[in-house]
């Protein structure tokens, strides 16, 4: 099973229309919820995997993106919490953690009252492929890896978070603030 199905959003929480919160959550967290807890007889049976693709974003938050990192928070929970359960029963857990991705989510996004950014505010040139990370994936998966960590600025921001949360604080404001159009004031 691949829960792999998302969507983004870039507001200020003070901004956003809470039914913007709730459709990343709906999408983001209980569509891996509902595709996992339909799936789980048959990968018990079949002592299968699940792959749950969720971001950066659920190890460090960044402004403007709260429903998003909250929706890869709660996933990240969650699937810990299954693979603890389900570890001795054969069923592998791999959270995949990509960093920014050359993909249409920034496209995709959703503003604060619901409407469909239209552009990315990114350089998609300088982001990781879809394709990289699909590789990376199935090699990971293949491993039978618990966790999946990607790009070097991925990694280092878990590191930082860690060690220094505060000052990643600032420095994850200042990235995020230089942003085309950011709502950061």
């Amino acid at each position: 099973l691949v829960c792999n199905a998302g969507i983004s959003m870039r507001a200020l929480f003070e901004d956003v229309d809470l039914d913007v919160f709730e459709k990343l959550m709906e999408i983001n967290f209980y569509g891996a919820i509902y595709a996992t807890k339909f799936a789980l007889p048959h990968l018990l049976e079949s002592q299968g995997t699940i792959i749950a693709i969720s971001s950066i974003n659920g190890w460090r938050s960044t402004p403007a993106r709260s429903a998003y990192s909250s929706s890869k928070f709660a996933m990240q929970g969650f699937f810990e919490s299954l693979r603890t359960e389900v570890m001795t029963r054969g069923v592998h857990v791999l959270v995949v953690c990509p960093g920014f991705t050359s993909s249409n989510i920034r496209n995709a996004a959703l503003t604060a009252d619901g409407t469909v950014q239209g552009e990315s505010p990114r350089n998609e040139k300088k982001m990781m492929t879809s394709d990289e990370v699909a590789e990376r994936t199935y090699k990971a998966a293949l491993k039978k890896k618990r966790d999946l960590i990607l790009t070097r600025d991925g990694k280092l921001a878990v590191l930082l978070n860690k060690i220094i949360p505060s000052r990643l604080d600032k420095m994850v404001y200042k990235m995020m603030k230089k942003e085309a159009d950011s709502p950061l004031k």
